[in-house]
C-alpha cells in the first residue's frame, strides 16, 4: 500500500514536472534565424521583411538574405518582399531548435502598365506650393510623380435600406473589437509609430492590416467607404496610410459613441 502510494506521488510530480516544462519551453522566446531567396533563381533577397505578428517585432534580411527575429511557440511570423507573394509560418517546436530555414518566396505575375510622370513647378514656399498641387473634389492631394497619396476621411451616419445592409456594420465591429481586444488596437499603433515597422509598409496588399483586424478586403473597404474614403484611396494608398484612416475611423466613432465629435 505504502508503495502504492509512493508512486502515485512521484507520477503526481513528474506529470506536474511536465507541465511545468511544456509552459517554459512555450513561453521561451527564441531567435529564429534562416534565410529567404527567389523561388525561381533561388538568389538571395535582400531586405525582405519578417514581422512577428504577435510582438510586433520586425527583421529585416541583410544582403544574403539572412534574418533572426525573436519567437515563441505558436507566433505568427509574416514574410514579405516587393514584388513576391508574402508567406505566414507558424512558429512550432521544430522551427525552435535552433535550425537555420531556408525561405522560398515567389514572384507575382503582374502586367505592367505605363506609367506618365508630369512635374510641377514648386518653389519651397508651402502656402503657394499647396496652391500648385493637384487637388480633387474627394478632398485627396496628390502629386504626379509620387507614391503617396493623402486623403481626409470624414465619418458620415448611414441610413441602410434593409435589415440585410444593417447586418454587418464595420464601425460598430472595429470598435468591439479594439474594446474586446485593446492589444490589437496598440499593435496597429506601434506599425504607426515606429520607423522600422512603418518601412514595411509601402506596399499596398492590405495583408498586414486585414490580419490584425480581421477583415477581408471587401469589410475593409466598407469600413472605409463607411468614413467617406473614395475607391480611389482605399485601392492605391500604402497599407501605413491605410492604418492611418482605419485609427482614424475609429477615434471618430468612439467620440460619436461617447457622445461628442472630434471634429
Amino acid at each position: 500500500m505504502f508503495t502504492f502510494a509512493l508512486m502515485n506521488k512521484k507520477n503526481i510530480f513528474f506529470t506536474f514536472l511536465f507541465i511545468f516544462t511544456t509552459i517554459i519551453v512555450i513561453s521561451q522566446e527564441i531567435a529564429i534565424k534562416g534565410q529567404i531567396i527567389d523561388f525561381s533563381s533561388k538568389k538571395a533577397l535582400p531586405r525582405a521583411h519578417v514581422l512577428n505578428l504577435n510582438s510586433v517585432q520586425v527583421s529585416v534580411s541583410n544582403s544574403e538574405g539572412y534574418f533572426s527575429i525573436p519567437a515563441k511557440v505558436n507566433d505568427t511570423l509574416y514574410l514579405s518582399y516587393i514584388g513576391f507573394s508574402s508567406l505566414k509560418l507558424k512558429v512550432t517546436n521544430d522551427l525552435l531548435k535552433g535550425n537555420d530555414l531556408v525561405i522560398s518566396l515567389h514572384q507575382k505575375v503582374n502586367a505592367i502598365t505605363d506609367v506618365v510622370v508630369k512635374s510641377h513647378h514648386l518653389i519651397g514656399v508651402l502656402e503657394i506650393d499647396a496652391k500648385n498641387v493637384l487637388k480633387d473634389k474627394l478632398n485627396r492631394i496628390h502629386i504626379d510623380g509620387l507614391p503617396q497619396t493623402y486623403e481626409t476621411g470624414r465619418y458620415t451616419s448611414r441610413t441602410y435600406n434593409s435589415p440585410v445592409d444593417a447586418i454587418f456594420q464595420p464601425l460598430d465591429f472595429l470598435y468591439n473589437r479594439f474594446g474586446k481586444k485593446p492589444k490589437v488596437l496598440r499593435k496597429l499603433k506601434k506599425l504607426q509609430r515606429e520607423d522600422q515597422l512603418r518601412a514595411m509598409l509601402t506596399s499596398n496588399n492590405r495583408e498586414v492590416l486585414m490580419e490584425y483586424l480581421d477583415m477581408d478586403m471587401v469589410a475593409l473597404k466598407k469600413l472605409l467607404d463607411n468614413c467617406n474614403y473614395s475607391e480611389y484611396y482605399i485601392k492605391n494608398a500604402s497599407d501605413l496610410q491605410m492604418i492611418d484612416a482605419v485609427l482614424d475611423c475609429y477615434e471618430n466613432h468612439k467620440a460619436l459613441k461617447k457622445g461628442s465629435t472630434k471634429r
